[in-house]
């Protein structure tokens, strides 16, 4: 939707692609753009560049799950590789998701950093916070460098059966559309191959205001997702929350009894905050706005926290909808 900076960048991605051009199809879904981005696609699924296929759907309801429901129901090949708009795919993404699949696998998928669209030293500062463990989450596929199966993961590719066993996605979540479905993926038996050798990268968001929007969204629809579908989810998607009722309740118990409590949990979290700044600035390039970090981790944890809270909140509004 409205990817006219990006949608360019991607589909140069695919045709540096090295797997055999012949052999992949590209499904491109548009929702409703107001800008350039559906008449780039259109161009250049005219042009083809020797591709299967490339065609360009509508997605009319506009969120990303019944976006995604609609490239998968109009795909014809035996895997389908799903690709965000915000990202960036390097030459050899296909190809080794396409080996995974090959050698027995159902899901495969790798790790995914996030890049930034401009160098300003503050939008750096942003993405090293984005990056770190205390700043994302502790995921395995954020980080670990051993293939393995995991819960879920980034812009992975699945064999064409998976999703006839376990259905499309639900389109009823617009953040967590990815944790419900993986889960589901896992309930009917497949497994999902984490390879730290396949990279994708995702764009980060380039000013504050937008990172706590973004992180205020998540933690809202992992509250609304509680109640839809509580074992898709992980108890690190709750630990913003936790943190932010620890130091509610922590207040109480200061102004009652003893302010000892709250003291010691914001030094343990000025700890790790400081702990972790030094972590992600040890492979960094020296900036000065690094001495931000520990404030950028403490507001993106409580508007997380708040929108975790304010989802879990709509309990109601949940139980009429679960049908």
């Amino acid at each position: 939707l409205n990817e006219e900076k990006y949608i360019g960048n991607v589909l140069d991605d695919f045709l540096h692609q090295d797997y055999p051009h012949e052999l992949i199809e590209l499904v491109l879904v548009d929702s409703g753009s107001i800008d350039n981005t559906r008449k780039i696609m259109e161009e250049f699924a005219i042009s083809n560049k020797g591709f299967r296929d490339v065609r360009v759907y509508d997605n009319p309801k506009k969120i990303q799950a019944s976006g995604w429901n609609v490239a998968i129901k109009n795909s014809k090949c035996d895997v389908i590789t799903r690709i965000d708009a915000h990202t960036k795919i390097p030459s050899d993404f296909v190809r080794k998701n396409i080996k995974n699949i090959q050698s027995g696998e159902y899901v495969s998928g790798g790790i995914r950093p996030c890049l930034i669209d401009n160098k300003s030293s503050w939008s750096a500062i942003l993405l090293r916070t984005e990056n770190s463990l205390f700043g994302s989450s502790i995921n395995k596929s954020r980080f670990s460098t051993k293939k393995q199966y995991v819960k879920t993961l980034f812009h992975a590719s699945y064999k064409r059966e998976v999703f006839e066993k376990c259905g499309l996605f639900n389109e009823y979540l617009l953040r967590t559309e990815d944790n419900e479905m993986h889960y589901r993926i896992r309930k009917n038996g497949y497994k999902i191959c984490y390879d730290p050798q396949i990279i994708s990268y995702q764009y980060a968001r380039n000013s504050l205001r937008k990172a706590i929007k973004q992180k205020f969204g998540n933690g809202y629809w992992v509250g609304l997702t509680f109640f839809k579908c509580p074992k898709c989810l992980s108890l690190y998607h709750f630990v913003p929350f936790g943190f932010l009722l620890s130091i509610a309740l922590l207040l109480v118990t200061g102004f009652i009894y003893s302010w000892i409590p709250i003291i010691c949990l914001a030094g343990f979290y000025t700890l790790f905050a400081i702990g972790n700044t030094i972590l992600s600035s040890l492979r960094e390039k020296w900036n000065w706005y690094v001495f931000l970090m520990p404030f950028l981790f403490f507001i993106l944890h409580i508007s997380y926290g708040l929108g975790t809270l304010l989802g879990l909140c709509n309990f109601p509004k949940i139980i009429k909808n679960k049908n």
